[in-house]
């Protein structure tokens, strides 16, 4: 790697240009470390659009984009089914890859992907959000810190009232599932990143309210490998109306991550310790997409590695292997994935 391309931003596709991508086509704006140079989608007048906000290129394939512009790496914001022909084909190309969550619809999936990416030498992982909140990365801090002594229980909520008749999302050949899959993917990955990695898994689905073929409320309890039991709650159909979306219970005081405000209070203290602002999505793309350009310029490590990207498909599929049978199961990690 040249020194001129260190000094120069990393030139980005984007796949899709969808909703997600429009989060992404705002942080690339805020950001000099990386550029939009082109965009691509089935449906050109919308990749035509956004490219045109960015002054970069317009395709309609994925293929097109990767023959026709000048590009180091590509994001995928197309529906998870498609996830791993795409990726492969981009990491085949020579593309580095940065995959919207959740990475694929099974671990088989995600593990072809990054064999891809490691035979190739390429930077591959999956996109996750609230892993660049710096809200969480300071809670995690003050997990660690001990500040609220030894953590007891976790509680993740991520729920709301969206309409999902007509969406790819709970459409199950498309998405892979409901709710469990979508929104849970980003719950599991801050659960494992706040308690390290987990053994075990029960997943439970509430009332449908939406009449859609998949689920549109469930809840997850989760044990870390040290012990620690966690809640997941997730729904498109209902709303808890909390201030908060993580919540982690020590023996010494309690810290509350949240959409406007994150604090902490520990035990004995008279107020709440406020630490961050709370959920901002544009900064969290741009921080995002900041650390996957330091990683492909060989200036930074991932934040989420592809053995994190990995895990957090296991784990959704031993939360559906749960729903199916009413109990408990086990969790196996990459790291064991790997030495087998």
């Amino acid at each position: 790697m040249n020194d001129s391309f260190q000094n120069d931003p990393v030139r980005f596709g984007l796949v899709g240009a969808g909703a997600i991508a429009q989060a992404y086509a705002q942080a690339f704006g805020q950001t000099t470390k990386a550029r939009l140079a082109a965009v691509a989608d089935c449906r050109l007048a919308a990749a035509e659009a956004m490219a045109a906000a960015s002054g970069g290129s317009a395709f309609e394939t994925a293929e097109a984009m990767a023959d026709g512009a000048d590009l180091d790496a590509v994001i995928v914001c197309t529906p998870p089914v498609t996830h791993r022909d795409i990726c492969c084909d981009m990491l085949d190309r020579g593309l580095h890859v940065l995959c919207e969550k959740p990475l694929a619809i099974d671990s088989a999936a995600a593990m072809e992907m990054i064999s891809a990416a490691d035979l190739r030498g390429l930077v591959f992982t999956m996109a996750s959000k609230f892993r660049y909140v710096a809200d969480v990365a300071q809670a995690k801090s003050l997990i660690a810190d001990g500040v609220i002594g030894e953590v007891v229980l976790f509680e993740n909520v991520f729920t709301g009232r969206v309409d999902m008749t007509n969406r790819w999302n709970s459409d199950p050949a498309v998405a892979g599932g409901g709710v469990l899959i979508d929104n849970g993917t980003h719950s599991v990955d801050v659960t494992r990143y706040c308690l390290g990695e987990l053994a075990e898994v029960q997943a439970m689905e509430g009332h449908r309210i939406q009449f859609l073929p998949v689920e549109d409320t469930a809840k997850m309890f989760v044990r870390s490998r040290d012990g620690v039991l966690g809640s997941i709650d997730l729904s498109w159909s209902v709303s808890k109306e909390l201030p908060y979306f993580i919540a982690v219970y020590g023996s010494a005081g309690t810290i509350l991550v949240g959409w406007r405000e994150s604090k902490y209070r520990r035990t004995g203290d008279s107020d709440w310790t406020v630490f961050g602002s709370g959920y901002n999505k544009v900064e969290a793309f741009k921080r995002q997409i900041e650390n996957f350009a330091g990683a492909v310029r060989g200036d930074e490590a991932l934040v989420v590695t592809p053995e994190d990207a990995l895990a957090s498909v296991q784990v959704i599929e031993a939360a559906y292997r749960s729903l199916s049978r009413g109990s408990w199961e086990p969790i196996v990690e990459p790291r064991e994935e790997f030495a087998a």
